[in-house]
């Protein structure tokens, strides 16, 4: 279990609140598939997305950002029990979709980039550490079924 602070916690929540679902989540995913192009394997149901341009104008990938991102909002919205939260979705991609864990790692990364992208210079280097500190902490419980 993550100790956060107060401050942190008030961090995280304001870094959230500026977080448009709509938005960043398809970013986010599109962002996923096209630096790290070997993850589209796990999207074989998503029809064309092997170019930049098919990822970006793909309404799946675009579908499945949100879902992605409506995720994590509940990791915000509890995060006392972050690994509680996300037991079942990381049962679900160890046990059903054979997700390699590292890749919760890259779309953690990928996530940081587009709030990075948003909020600018709000961003500070503080913001960013306690961000990363809770995007650690939802890495680590979607990597708890593989333990």
């Amino acid at each position: 279990m993550v100790a956060w602070t107060d401050a942190e916690r008030s961090t995280i929540s304001a870094v959230w609140e500026k977080v448009n679902i709509d938005e960043i989540g398809p970013d986010v995913l599109a962002r996923v598939l096209i630096v790290y192009p070997w993850t589209e394997r796990y999207f074989g149901t998503f029809g064309d997305i092997f170019t930049a341009t098919a990822v970006l104008n793909n309404a799946k990938v675009a579908a499945h950002g949100k879902v992605v991102l409506r995720a994590v909002d509940k990791g915000v919205k509890n995060m006392n029990n972050i690994k509680g939260t996300y037991a079942d979705l990381s049962r679900l991609h160890y046990e059903k979709l054979k997700v390699d864990p590292d890749n919760f790692k890259l779309l953690a990364d990928c996530l940081t980039i587009a709030v990075a992208c948003k909020l600018k210079s709000a961003l500070s280097p503080q913001v960013q550490a306690t961000w990363q500190k809770f995007l650690s902490a939802v890495v680590e419980a979607m990597n708890s079924q593989y333990s």
